[in-house]
Parts: C-alpha cells; structure tokens; sequence
C-alpha cells in the first residue's frame, strides 16, 4: 500500500540496484519512487512498488538534460530527490549538478571531486595520502600494447580504464574483466581488445591471491553536513563469474572491522565528500594489509546487504535531504546474509568453509534476504521470471566457474 509522501524519488537505472533501492525506499515510508531506464529488465520489471518509465539513449548527455527536466516539470508538486543506480548515471548526474539543483535534491560531490576520486593516477595519489594500500598498478594503450611488459608478475588483471567506452565495444571472448597467465595470454587479450572500436586506456593491475572471499566491500552514507552517517562492511562469498557479470557480488555477510571503517570515515570527511560511496577492496594475506581497488561515487549494485541488515541506506539520505533528520554515525555490526542467488548455487561454489557454516547459521536464524524477493511485491508473473531467472544462475556458475580466485 503505496502511502504519499512530499518527496518523491527518482532512480536513474533499472536492474537489480535499483530494485534494491526502490524495495528500501517501499519499507521505509511506503512510497513507489519514479525508475528511470533506457530498458527494463528483469529485476523491476512487473513490480507494484515502483513507477517505471523507459527512455531511449538516457545515458548520453543531449538526451540527459533535457529529459530529467521533463520529469521535473511533470513532478513540480513534489520534492524530487535524484539518486543513481550505476556509474554512469552518477557521473552524469555530477556533471549536470548545477542544472539540476534547480528542478533536484542531488546528494552527489562536485566535478572537481570526482575527477581528483575517479581518475587513476589523481586516485593513488589521495591512497599515498592517507595511507591506503593498493594493488600495483601500470596502464597500456592502443600505441605501445605491442611493446608492453608488466613490472609485475604474472598473473595479471586487465580492465578497460573508460567502462562506457568499453560496454559499447564488441569482440568475441569480450569479458568485464581478464586474467593473463603469462606473456602469449597478455598480448592476445590485448589484442583482441584494441582490434575493436575501444581504442582507450587499459588498466593492468597485479593479481591479489585469494578467492572470492578475499574481498570486502563497504558502503558509506555522508550527509549534507559532510559527516558520516553510516558504514557498512560486506564480505562476499561469492562473486559472479559470467563474462558480463565478472566482479560483481553474489552474496554477501556483513562483517566488522571498526579500524578500517575509522581510516575511511576520516578521509571521506577529510576531502569534503558528501552522498553515497562504495568502496571495493581485497584482503592480502601476503602482507595483511586490504588493497583498495576503486571508490565508486554511488552505493554499490549490491548495496541491499546494508538495507537487508537492519539499516535502510536510503532512509539515511532521505531523512537527512528531504525530512532534515538529525542522524548519529553507525558502524553496522548486525550479522545478515544477503545474495541475489539460490542456496543451492552458494553452497556448491563458495569455497570459504568458515563462511559457509556462517551462512547456513543465518539461514537457520532466517538472517538471510534476497533483495529480488519481496513478499508484498509477488505476483504470478514476477515469481515465474524470477524463479527462470534463478534456475539460470545454476547454468551460468556451471558453465563459467573456476575456483581459482580470479576475481578482480
């Protein structure tokens, strides 16, 4: 039962964060907020608790502009806060700020912030600065690939430096993400890459040991008063492994770790940050030390695991940006099990012991959510696509698995 509010959310994307976020938006004050995507897919589609409006090329600036002050016209009896499902979107939306502000809450940074946050060598640099470890890292591109030898060993990783760039490109054997084993393996991924239209720069970073639940991920609230508000680490158990979904978590246990949670708070504080941040790191048994690999200027695509545990990310920016609520910083240390795949599928593939046991007690404890399942959200034709869409997973994890640790 959709309750009306004087604020109404805008979501820009439409896959499973977004469902997320709406779920939270839903459960917190029984609002239906408006989605926004270029296409609909299955995480929201024939769902009753969001509004869904489709938009061709939404993600190109001179479609951009034009089109959010539409919906703002459309919306005028409202207060519109604007929140982005994916990177692009964010991005997007911190480089239109100024216009939207007009017509939008937007709790995003400045330009001039993300360009220090999101551009490689100006992202090290504030690592170096507050004493972040990350992996080694080296760029290529399409003029001295040929020539390249990595100043690390191998394995490698390899990742398109422009996502966007990279998402439009085709090429057969296209992954998210490679892994070289050797010097052949590197020149011919390489290869493959810049015989396509992307022609950017490539990321090689050295390879961190350790399977999937060697990663941590965290996800950040900073309010308007530029203080955090609230922390939440995740330990996955289990990333996806098809090509398109490499690097993306699976399932998630909210985990602890109260020094690393005050390191970050105080360099989000200490460079003026505000809005949603998303932190993806890997634990390095090597040296001990976690390796930062990216901070993404939104919640991340998982970011349900916070929701799910009890602290509903979204009411944090709409308490502080719509309701002016004053709120406390929390450290979330409330134990759940978020995925976005079967048991069945966890179970058999997550190679961490001690995290399965863990994820079998929480099930047993029913401290275990799928965000796509949301009971007072089910109907005939929801269940069908998501139960089709869950009996796929068991085929994409047989078809794509290796337990090699080759995550990132």
């Amino acid at each position: 039962m959709a309750t009306e509010q004087p604020f109404l959310p805008v979501l820009l994307g439409s896959d499973m964060n977004a469902y997320g976020m709406a779920r939270a938006f839903y459960e917190a004050y029984g609002i239906k907020p408006l989605v926004l995507g270029r296409s609909h897919l299955t995480a929201t589609q024939d769902s009753h608790i969001i509004n869904f409006e489709e938009i061709d090329r939404l993600n190109e600036q001179d479609v951009f502009a034009p089109a959010l002050a539409k919906v703002a016209k459309k919306y005028s009896d409202k207060k519109l806060l604007l929140l982005a499902c994916g990177d692009d979107y964010a991005k997007l939306i911190i480089k239109n700020k100024p216009a939207l502000q007009e017509h939008f809450t937007v709790p995003y940074i400045d330009e001039s912030l993300m360009d220090e946050i999101l551009l490689k060598e100006n992202f090290y640099k504030m690592c170096d600065k507050y004493d972040f470890k990350y992996p080694g890292t080296a760029t290529v591109t399409a003029d001295n690939y040929e020539n390249f030898t990595p100043p690390f060993d191998y394995p490698i990783i390899l990742k398109a430096s422009n996502s966007v760039e990279y998402w439009a490109c085709k090429f057969p054997g296209k992954k998210k993400v490679f892994v070289a084993h050797d010097e052949a393996e590197k020149t011919a991924i390489l290869k493959a890459i810049y015989s396509s239209t992307y022609q950017d720069t490539m990321i090689i970073q050295e390879f961190i040991p350790g399977d999937d639940s060697y990663m941590r991920v965290l996800n950040a609230y900073v309010g308007k008063d530029g203080k955090v508000k609230l922390m939440c680490l995740g330990n996955p158990i289990l990333e996806e492994h098809s090509p398109e979904g490499i690097g993306s978590y699976a399932a998630i246990v909210t985990t602890y770790d109260k020094e690393l949670m005050d390191r970050v708070r105080f360099f989000l504080e200490d460079i003026g940050y505000t809005g949603f941040a998303n932190f993806d790191m890997k634990y390095d048994m090597r040296d001990k030390q976690y390796k930062l690999f990216e901070i993404n200027l939104r919640n991340g695509r998982s970011s349900y695991y916070v929701t799910a545990s009890g602290h509903n990310l979204m009411k944090y920016v709409a308490d502080d940006h719509m309701l002016n609520i004053e709120q406390e910083v929390t450290y979330v240390q409330d134990k759940h099990l978020w995925m976005i795949i079967p048991k069945g599928v966890l179970f058999k593939y997550a190679s961490n012991e001690k995290l399965k046991l863990e994820a079998k007690k929480l099930i047993r404890e029913g401290k275990y959510t799928n965000s796509l399942y949301f009971n007072q959200d089910m109907n005939a034709k929801r269940w069908v696509k998501l139960t089709l869409n869950n009996l796929n997973y068991y085929r994409k994890y047989k078809k794509y698995f290796n337990n090699k640790g080759l995550s990132e």
